[in-house]
């Protein structure tokens, strides 16, 4: 009716059609669109292909006529549109089934499919609609979602600033970070404790690094071994891991740690060198600390011993299972970074970019779940947020430099930007 002449090639045996198909393509027979069932006759000159050849339902591998008929579309031109999700990516975990159609676009309908976002899946699937054909929450019939992403401007999430506020309303942070040779991640973990609105921030750190971090950071306070429980006393939460080592003066310090923030019901933040000393069994936890983790797929795998390629194929059920086993809020860092933790659904996040996956990237968000923490969100809470922020901010530095240009300095310096936007948000 547009002026489109439109082509609909069907792949199918009709003869194995269902009633409603039949019902719909007799009524697609009034309009003047040609009808065509060899896959020869299709040529490459279309403007659009539109891709609604199979569903979310799909579940096994693709083959036959189907799969030479993916193959065909993918080497022709044209803006390529797939109808809710693109033909040969499994609707649950985003896995090809042998071969997907590669889409520039794709419109789904009444909600967000987890194959789109999660990889190999997001990577074809192109830019994302969601698109309302009448389907609302009623359709999970009381049951809630397992999965739930955010879209939302920021400053609904954070936590509002009180007007009469001070430095102490605002919360303390302990970072255990920054040993020798490795200042950097005390630096870039305390800014972006700040920058996310952490009242103060006190950094233990080995000795040759106190002078570097003063410098870099002088907002920050440091702390000493001669001080520390007085220092885990004094602090709302206590973030540790990001260039720690792996020593046994650090594995002596996270013990003294865990149990004075274990006794005192404080939370935790578990982060790189953290992760891997308690998965080499030199630290342990104890039961119903409150403790977040934020391994990435290598620490991952250390914790659980699955294999890396099996965890990103596998990482909603592995970020359960793990949780449980650590009775934590699992953070999974990876292209597609998941939250879990039991009593809750999922947060898939889908902020951030490739640029991200470089040095510091992880510690920075160590230091931004840590300043949430700090301010009074709880602890599944502060980690959803905190990741949302941490891909938003690199979303801004690769607007800046490219995706190839981002450094975790240069994500460190958008979260003021991002949080400026918000910086309106009081209580009420």
């Amino acid at each position: 009716e547009e002026g489109f002449e439109v082509t609909v090639v069907e792949c199918g045996n009709i003869a194995h059609a269902t009633e409603n198909y039949m019902k719909q393509r007799e009524i697609l027979a009034y309009y003047d669109v040609q009808f065509l069932n060899n896959l020869d006759a299709v040529y490459d000159g279309y403007d659009f292909i539109v891709d609604s050849l199979l569903g979310v339902g799909l579940s096994r591998v693709v083959n036959g006529r189907y799969a030479s008929m993916i193959a065909k579309l993918n080497q022709m031109h044209g803006v390529k549109i797939a109808i809710d999700i693109p033909s040969g990516i499994d609707g649950t975990t985003g896995a090809v089934m042998g071969i997907a159609f590669r889409a520039d676009i794709t419109v789904t309908f009444g909600f967000a499919k987890r194959g789109l976002y999660l990889y190999p899946g997001a990577e074809y699937a192109g830019k994302i609609y969601i698109e309302d054909i009448g389907i609302n929450e009623r359709a999970f019939f009381g049951h809630t979602p397992e999965m739930f992403m955010y879209d939302e401007d920021l400053d609904i999430l954070i936590p509002a600033r009180r007007k009469d506020g001070n430095k102490g309303t605002f919360g303390k942070v302990l970072l255990i970070a920054g040993w020798e040779n490795m200042a950097g991640a005390g630096i870039m973990s305390s800014k972006a404790a700040l920058q996310t609105g952490a009242g103060m921030v006190k950094v233990f750190c080995s000795e040759e690094n106190r002078s570097t971090l003063q410098c870099a950071v002088p907002e920050a306070m440091i702390a000493s071994r001669e001080t520390l429980i007085k220092d885990i006393e004094w602090a709302d939460v206590v973030a540790a891991g990001p260039g720690l080592g792996k020593s046994q003066e650090a594995a002596e310090t996270l013990q003294v740690m865990l149990c004075e923030t274990s006794a005192a019901e404080k939370p935790v933040l578990l982060d790189a060198d953290a992760l891997n000393l308690l998965a080499a069994g030199k630290i342990h936890i104890f039961k119903g600390q409150k403790l977040i983790m934020t391994p990435h797929a290598g620490e991952l795998s250390r914790l659980t011993g699955k294999e890396i390629s099996y965890i990103k194929s596998n990482i909603v059920e592995v970020a359960k299972d793990a949780s449980l086993d650590y009775d934590s809020v699992m953070v999974c860092k990876d292209a597609r970074t998941y939250v879990y933790v039991s009593g809750h659904a999922g947060y898939l996040n889908v902020s951030g970019n490739s640029g991200m996956a470089t040095a510091g990237s992880g510690d920075v968000l160590s230091g931004i779940v840590a300043g949430l923490l700090a301010q009074g969100q709880d602890l599944f809470e502060a980690a959803c947020t905190g990741v949302y922020l941490h891909g938003l901010a690199g979303d801004a530095a690769a607007e800046q430099v490219s995706e190839y240009g981002v450094t975790a300095m240069r994500i460190v310096a958008q979260i003021k930007d991002i949080m400026k936007g918000s910086s309106s948000h009081g209580c009420s």
